[in-house]
């Protein structure tokens, strides 16, 4: 039988390994199809910080989330706060959530102001 110090340890351990699993799960391509996915519309929020970078985008009145890299790859590819604003026109390439009833994708390339940002250049599609 485990002392209630063993037992809250052991309590500790299990939360934290479980939280890692999530955010490694999270954090992968594993919820995403495998094929390319376009998407079209306007710009509706930024956000540029941990653990990702997103935008939200209105797509044909469809509210969708865009996830990129985090924040210090997408600011290192060129995408800060300062390039796209609320409004503007904007097309993400990358590849969408297996669920398809979730509005959620996550994006390799973002295209805004006829400004090209690879956010994971070594994922981009081939031309």
């Amino acid at each position: 039988m485990l002392s209630p110090f063993n037992r809250s340890v052991a309590l500790a351990a299990a939360v934290i390994l479980a939280t890692a699993t999530a955010a490694y799960a999270h954090h992968g391509w594993s919820w995403t199809q495998d094929g390319f996915f376009e998407l079209k519309g306007r710009i509706t929020a930024i956000y540029i910080g941990n653990p990702h970078a997103t935008l939200d985008v209105d797509a044909e009145g469809e509210a969708w989330r865009v996830e990129m890299a985090p924040p210090s790859r997408t600011i290192a590819a060129g995408f800060t706060e300062e390039v796209a604003k609320v409004g503007d026109e904007v097309t993400a390439i990358g590849h969408r959530s297996r669920d398809e009833t979730e509005k959620r994708m996550k994006a390799v390339r973002i295209i805004v102001g006829g400004k090209t940002y690879d956010v994971y250049p070594d994922r981009v599609p081939l031309a």
